[in-house]
């Protein structure tokens, strides 16, 4: 099945993952109609070699002119007219950086193998656990509660006030038809039963505008607490789950968020209505210790005040500005490459719907020396359409940043020597006319990393990842100037969340005392604080690379060459060499575990225990793949097909048992890319005349050394050429041809 069918089999909240990163720049029609042809093209290559990329841009162009041939015959109108504008659409984008294409589709395409992974097999980290748990608990059961009373108690405000305006309404008439009477008619007892109903009618009336006004100076003291509750507590911790995770929504509270903002925004426009009407009847009768007069002012500007706080905290960046072509990486921006951001107003009211309009802006509040602008559609209506519950939302798809000139006919700062600490601000501003009142509101996402080349990614992206775990200020651009410590058990959450979300499998206890341990040099991570010198400035321990360069390099190997594995959760990885002993010395012989290279950017090694004739337990390690080999073998296949040498000189594969003991084949089994092939003799002729072949590595043991050797380069050798080999050369010649000094890795 292509990955495609799966994709579209997947449940919706995946689906809708996916929906994120299609846009013009790779759209989805094109993704569907061209899959199987798009998932054999190698669009990984692609991207670094500027020949190929050009060529699968055209052949993808010929792709779509045979598409819209087969669509012409069939005759469907819209399909025509949209495959001929993203025809058109992808050669002007594309043609002078065919590249680009290749990035895009490549990133595409692996982020579908991601969702897939993560559907078939969801593992979350402590953090997002703990997050997920807290999303459904007392604390939102009673906001819920104290909205809904809040807005029964304003319902029945509303009825008092309509009982005054009833009960004026009966008190004119009466005052009026005596007004109206003959002077005869005033003297007599009728008259004066009369005036006795009106006074009685007037002290009924002046003590229910007192309860009114005292009742309604309660309600707008409740309304304030419960937004500040809302605000302070319930949207605070939605954004710092936002925050900390480096999350691009607010799903986890959002329908307690909009229903609540809602019905608060409802409650103070009511209560603001019922001061008006009580300013009316206050004007159609008053008299001397009238309590309207007293209160309504103070009550109104209270109400006001309230209506501007709700809906100047309602105005929220939903998903925080992302580049596509890296949507696992929010906050990072490239200069001149786009970049999305969603906004949303927590308040559905209707009167709102097609009048707000939106505006972007970048570097409002920046003290920096360097400053960028927006090009693109940077004014855009927020609208129903773009929201799945009738709130409005606005996304802004086609923003770029722009460095500024530096000085009159200066050339711009962009560069690599962009300063990655260096934090930035993108602002949005609307205004909002409702019921009389002109609202201006005005919010910003989190603070951003601007970078000119991608290469500056990693480090970009560790300055947001030290950001968001070292403050709660979600505004302090000045924060690298002198960065503070960071906890490092929280650091650690976040590395697992880190996993997690970007190959989909976080952390356990074991792995974060190993990377405690490489970051503090000591064994528990419970305890104490590390310095953002430590974590992204500083190289390890005799190393050429910083702890952040090393960890993004292991990222990077997983995702792109040993993802499945990762997630069946057959890659201890994080484990050091000493410990790595102390867990193999006393398991079967051929046991084997899997580790991340401590000593080689993105690579991974092996080690499996075996005894010598005397009994002494002995270690082999073979030296790390990276990446530049994982691209020609996959790892599943070496670890099925690896031998070695040993003195007798008789190839075998030496890996048995994954640790603890589970069978090679049952671990590894579902992820061999193929069945291994039998060595073939020269004279058995393939297909065309071919001796068929097959890749293995293999290394050599000799038996005079109690310390493991292998090649220093891990060359493939196919069974076919060994066995000419063992032929025409002695075993001496072989043996030494293939000896060399074996990695300490």
């Amino acid at each position: 099945m292509s990955q495609w069918n799966q994709v579209q089999q997947l449940e919706i909240k995946f689906l809708e993952q996916v929906d994120q990163f299609y846009d013009d720049n790779f759209p989805m029609e094109i993704r569907h109609l061209l899959a199987q042809w798009i998932e054999n093209q190698d669009w990984e290559a692609a991207s670094n070699n500027e020949t190929m990329a050009t060529i699968l841009l055209q052949n993808l162009l010929i792709q779509l002119d045979e598409q819209l041939g087969r669509v012409s015959k069939e005759k469907n109108l819209l399909l025509i007219h949209n495959l001929k504008r993203i025809r058109k659409v992808l050669q002007g984008k594309f043609h002078g950086n065919p590249m680009h294409v290749a990035v895009v589709i490549s990133n595409c395409l692996r982020e579908e193998r991601r969702i897939l992974a993560a559907a078939n097999m969801p593992v979350q980290g402590p953090l997002e656990k703990s997050l997920q748990s807290s999303s459904v608990s007392e604390r939102q059961r009673n906001v819920e509660h104290k909205v809904a009373a809040i807005k029964n108690s304003v319902q029945m405000t509303e009825q008092d006030t309509k009982y005054l305006e009833d009960l004026q309404d009966e008190f004119d008439y009466r005052y009026k038809t005596i007004q109206t009477m003959d002077q005869g008619d005033k003297n007599n007892a009728l008259m004066n039963q009369e005036v006795l109903t009106l006074q009685e009618m007037l002290n009924s009336l002046d003590f229910k505008r007192k309860v009114s006004g005292e009742h309604m100076t309660i309600l707008v003291s409740v309304l304030n607490m419960l937004i500040r509750v809302l605000l302070h507590v319930e949207l605070k911790y939605s954004l710092e789950a936002t925050k900390i995770l480096l999350e691009k929504s607010l799903s986890a509270d959002g329908p307690l968020l909009f229903d609540s903002f809602t019905l608060l925004a409802e409650s103070l426009f009511q209560l603001r209505r019922q001061l008006e009407k009580l300013e009316e009847q206050s004007t159609k009768m008053t008299y001397e210790g009238d309590p309207i007069p007293m209160q309504r002012a103070h009550l109104l500007e209270r109400v006001t005040f309230l209506i501007y706080n709700l809906f100047k905290n309602s105005f929220v960046v939903e998903r925080q500005p992302c580049m596509p072509t890296h949507p696992q990486r929010p906050m990072v921006l490239k200069t001149l490459i786009q970049f999305t951001v969603k906004l949303r107003l927590l308040i559905k009211l209707p009167e709102l719907n097609y009048q707000v309009k939106v505006k972007a802006s970048i570097d409002k509040f920046s003290s920096s020396n360097r400053r960028f602008v927006l090009c693109g559609t940077h004014v855009k209506a927020m609208s129903i359409e773009e929201s799945s519950n009738g709130s409005l939302s606005v996304e802004f798809r086609h923003l770029q940043p722009k460095e500024m000139k530096s000085g009159a006919g200066g050339k711009g700062n962009e560069g690599c020597h962009m300063v990655t600490e260096e934090l930035h601000s993108i602002t949005f501003e609307t205004q909002i006319c409702l019921y009389g009142l002109t609202i201006d509101l005005e919010t910003s996402s989190l603070p951003v990393v601007m970078i000119s080349n991608v290469s500056q990614l990693p480090n970009a992206w560790a300055s947001i990842i030290w950001y968001n775990v070292s403050t709660s200020d979600s505004q302090n651009l000045v924060f690298f100037n002198n960065p503070p410590s960071a906890t490092l058990s929280q650091l650690l959450e976040v590395m697992s969340w880190q996993f997690s979300s970007y190959v989909g499998r976080g952390l356990n206890s074991d792995q974060l005392n190993m990377l405690a341990e490489k970051l503090t040099v000591q064994p528990s991570y419970n305890d104490g604080h590390l310095t953002w010198a430590k974590f992204c400035k500083e190289h390890l321990p005799g190393k050429s690379f910083t702890f952040w360069t090393w960890l993004e390099a292991i990222l990077d190997l997983i995702k792109k060459h040993i993802l499945p594995l990762w997630i069946d959760g057959y890659v201890m990885g994080f484990v050091s060499k000493e410990k790595e002993r102390l867990l193999l010395k006393d398991k079967m012989p051929g046991t084997f575990l899997l580790r991340f290279s401590e000593s080689h950017l993105g690579g991974i090694t092996f080690t499996w225990v075996d005894h010598s004739e005397n009994g002494e337990v002995r270690f082999h390690s073979v030296e790390p793949y990276n990446k530049g080999r994982l691209s020609a073998l996959p790892f599943a296949d070496i670890l099925r097909d690896y031998k070695v040498i040993m003195a007798e000189n008789v190839p075998e594969n030496p890996l048995k048992y994954l640790y603890p003991d589970i069978p090679k084949d049952k671990a590894f089994g579902k992820h061999y890319s193929s069945q291994p092939c039998e060595v073939s003799r020269p004279t058995e002729r393939g297909d065309k005349g071919y001796v068929p072949s097959v890749f293995i590595p293999i290394s050599t043991i000799r038996s005079d050394s109690t310390e493991p050797h292998s090649p220093s380069d891990l060359l493939p050798m196919s069974p076919s050429v060994y066995a000419v080999l063992r032929e025409n050369l002695s075993p001496t010649t072989i043996e030494t041809a293939m000896k060399s000094p074996y990695s300490a890795e």
